[in-house]
């Protein structure tokens, strides 16, 4: 049991949550089922779906119990670490998926509209829990290379949409309210039985950067896999068969990177019984050195290299204050706000969120803050959208009249 209490586990662990929790990214397949048993129009529908997005950008609460789970002073208790939240995440999924499913299939008498948005928002925040316990996990386990860890976990839930649709289209094609069903069992189960396996880790290596990047030429081997087969589908038609078979070449390259795990966990070992031997033949030779007499005018003094330690204790107190802000001492800073208005202004730069936060707060309070930036998506998304490009549109329609309002609109974007 011990081979399986390491980052490495915890990474594979985080990656194949990852890879399960996609499923707010398929909201197409199952969206006209939704629309057609609940009797929704168009714009019932698209009002359903803004709450998917709304879910999706409103995680404060998760970065604040994973902050509080995972605080040194509670990571010995038995009720604390990322697995609470990764359990909390779950509960939500299946909660919301299971209802939408019961509506669906008629199981429970068809929900008001509100109640139904409720549904959707439920299954959508339920990603705000999983994604900063994998993300600040690896953070955390992998403080020298942040970048590339995020960048792992962040590739592998983009994949994790087109993950899911395989397992639809091998297994439930054409029945959606299956899916719904599968959708309300699979992502839960994934994170109950893989919750454990994701801790925090206070070990570091100089290989840690070969084996990161052995994952992310597994990740790359499988988003070229999946391009692949959706080249195939839109020249052939594939039968049953043949979908069942790539589903299950897509299952061992998701098994890959457990192989990674386990041969690097072999490489700290045999670095770890080297390090002891070295050690241990270093400690059988005892060396004599007479005691330098020391003037009696410096005997109340610090030698220098004490002097230069408590110096440095000092410094790096300093720094881990600084670098480990929780969300109001985070706030009340201008990088803060700078970097809240620059993803407001670009929210497709999202892959890159969590390095920087890390730079500006320190990981401490790493899923707080990103979190609370996530809120700038919705913001930005309104002034952009609704502020900026709706008054754009008509303006240029009242001004060219209906037939060439949208060439005009498009005229009107190229000047600005």
């Amino acid at each position: 049991m011990e081979r399986l209490n390491s980052k490495w586990i915890a990474t594979v662990a985080s990656i194949w949550i990852q890879c399960s929790i996609g499923g707010t990214y398929t909201f197409g397949i199952y969206s006209s089922t939704l629309k057609s048993t609940q009797n929704y129009d168009q714009s019932t529908l698209e009002r359903v779906a803004v709450f998917k997005d709304i879910g999706g950008c409103t995680g404060v609460l998760s970065g604040l119990l994973y902050s509080f789970v995972t605080l040194d002073r509670h990571r010995r208790r038995c009720f604390c670490g990322p697995w609470v939240v990764l359990l909390t995440g779950a509960i939500l999924s299946f909660v919301g998926y299971l209802f939408m499913w019961a509506s669906v299939v008629g199981l429970i008498h068809r929900p008001p509209v509100a109640l139904m948005c409720l549904f959707m928002f439920t299954v959508a925040h339920s990603m705000t829990f999983s994604i900063p316990a994998d993300n600040v996990t690896g953070v955390r386990n992998f403080p020298a290379h942040v970048g590339t860890i995020v960048g792992l976990m962040e590739g592998y839930l983009g994949l994790s949409g087109a993950i899911i649709i395989r397992v639809y289209d091998a297994l439930f094609k054409g029945n959606p309210s299956n899916y719904l069903l599968f959708l309300a069992v699979y992502p839960t189960s994934v994170s109950l039985l893989l919750m454990y396996f994701v801790r925090i880790h206070d070990t570091n290596s100089e290989d840690d950067k070969k084996h990161l990047n052995a994952f992310s030429v597994a990740a790359l081997t499988m988003v070229a896999h999946l391009m692949i087969l959706i080249i195939l589908e839109s020249i052939f038609t594939l039968g049953t068969w043949e979908r069942i078979v790539t589903f299950i070449f897509l299952l061992l390259l998701l098994a890959s990177p457990l192989g990674i795990a386990f041969r690097e966990q072999r490489e700290d070992s045999k670095r770890l019984i080297l390090s002891q031997t070295v050690s241990t033949e270093g400690n059988s030779t005892v060396h004599i050195n007479p005691e330098p007499i020391e003037s009696m005018e410096n005997h109340d003094q610090l030698p220098s290299d004490d002097a230069r330690q408590v110096k440095t204790t000092v410094d790096e107190n300093i720094i881990r204050i600084e670098e480990n802000m929780n969300l109001l001492q985070a706030i009340c800073t201008g990088n803060f706000w700078l970097l809240f208005i620059a993803m407001a202004c670009d929210w497709d730069r999202w892959s890159l969120l969590s390095s920087v936060a890390s730079e500006i707060s320190g990981v401490g309070h790493l899923g707080t803050i990103v979190n609370t930036f996530a809120i700038a998506s919705p913001i930005g998304s309104y002034i952009f959208s609704v502020r900026i490009v709706g008054y754009l549109y008509d303006k240029a329609a009242a001004a060219s009249g209906e037939k060439n309002h949208v060439l005009a609109l498009i005229a009107s974007c190229y000047l600005l």
